[in-house]
């Protein structure tokens, strides 16, 4: 108890001395609400040198819990967020967005034109930029699993029961059901949202250990896990110690299956509007958006002469993304119709 004090105590002094200091810095700031550790530091640091400034960078987990705290006024005086696609939709529906400025961003000259096609809830970036396109795929441990079908029916297999997961995230999973069965991930049909349902409780669920998010990385690396759905940076960064498993980690997109931009943009009420402009033009110069997915392992799917200057071999190919299908989009009131088939799903009904 005696050591815990001494440590709270002295935690206590650092952080009035940190806040003396804060105090004390006059730079122009800029806020940021981000998912965790998605824009690296070195990013940040680089930003703050060139134009002199101090970014405030705070993190969110969901684009749900993003969107409740900015609606319950807890992302007042935040300038830049980062909403994947469907919740773009759903900011500018609300006003919630600051138009955008192309003028001050002509770093966007960069961007893939093919990633802003399949981008329909803003195409022409009146609210929105694309930070990154990716998609879910499936990562299967080939020394425990030798034969398997490249496509989300993996998950149908009986005999790797027990050694399966799928994340916790209802549009990604009902997604590639509903894609399976030809239908459109986007889709507000009530039948066809059950239909892909039922799919999952009779084929996959009884397969799966979990639907978990957070613990697929550990389970793969440690050997719990032989096949899981996963964004392949959660799993790769997981075991790039590990040389044997990183030889016997396969990973595939499902072909036809739902993609995801995740996007910057400015809030209606940001105090900082031009420096926010800078940060977003900032982000898509080639060698800044080339040190951002070298982080990470990611290929330059949004940005193409940033392929010329990544120095990192990523987890997968920006020629992978060309198979995928629709990104996925705010559906509206039909958004009942997913939670209430998650609800089934995640209780086994």
């Amino acid at each position: 108890m005696r050591r815990v004090l001494i440590f709270l105590a002295r935690t206590a002094a650092l952080l009035a001395l940190a806040g003396l200091f804060v105090g004390c810095d006059r730079r122009e700031q800029l806020h940021i609400f981000n998912w965790a550790v998605y824009t690296p530091q070195s990013v940040i640091e680089a930003f703050e040198r060139e134009y002199g400034v101090r970014v405030i960078y705070t993190e969110f987990a969901s684009n749900e819990e993003m969107l409740a705290r900015l609606m319950a006024g807890g992302g007042r005086g935040f300038d830049i967020v980062f909403p994947s696609g469907d919740y773009v939709a759903i900011m500018a529906r609300l006003g919630m967005l600051h138009r955008l400025d192309h003028s001050l961003m002509p770093n966007l000259a960069n961007i893939d034109p093919a990633v802003l096609a399949k981008a329909i809830y803003d195409p022409i970036m009146q609210y929105s930029v694309p930070y990154f396109f990716g998609a879910a795929g499936v990562i299967v441990n080939t020394a425990m699993v030798s034969e398997f079908p490249r496509d989300i029916s993996i998950f149908s297999r009986a005999d790797l029961a027990g050694r399966m997961t799928m994340l916790d995230d209802p549009r990604q999973v009902i997604g590639d059901a509903l894609n399976y069965l030809g239908f459109s991930v986007n889709t507000r049909n009530p039948a066809e949202i059950s239909a892909a349902r039922d799919h999952i409780n009779a084929y996959w669920r009884p397969n799966l250990v979990t639907f978990n998010s957070e613990i697929i990385g550990t389970g793969f690396a440690n050997g719990d896990f032989w096949v899981v759905q996963t964004w392949a940076e959660n799993v790769f960064l997981e075991i790039a110690d590990n040389p044997q498993m990183l030889a016997n980690a396969y990973f595939f997109i499902p072909p036809g299956g739902s993609s995801y931009t995740d996007n910057m943009v400015i809030l209606r009420e940001a105090q900082n509007v031009e420096l926010a402009h800078k940060f977003i033009n900032f982000i898509h110069r080639p060698d800044i958006y080339a040190m951002f997915v070298d982080e990470f392992g990611l290929p330059a799917t949004v940005n193409i002469p940033a392929r010329q200057y990544t120095q990192v071999i990523p987890w997968y190919a920006v020629e992978d993304m060309e198979a995928t299908g629709e990104i996925q989009n705010d559906v509206g009131t039909a958004m009942t119709y997913f939670t209430d088939a998650w609800f089934s799903i995640r209780v086994g009904n």
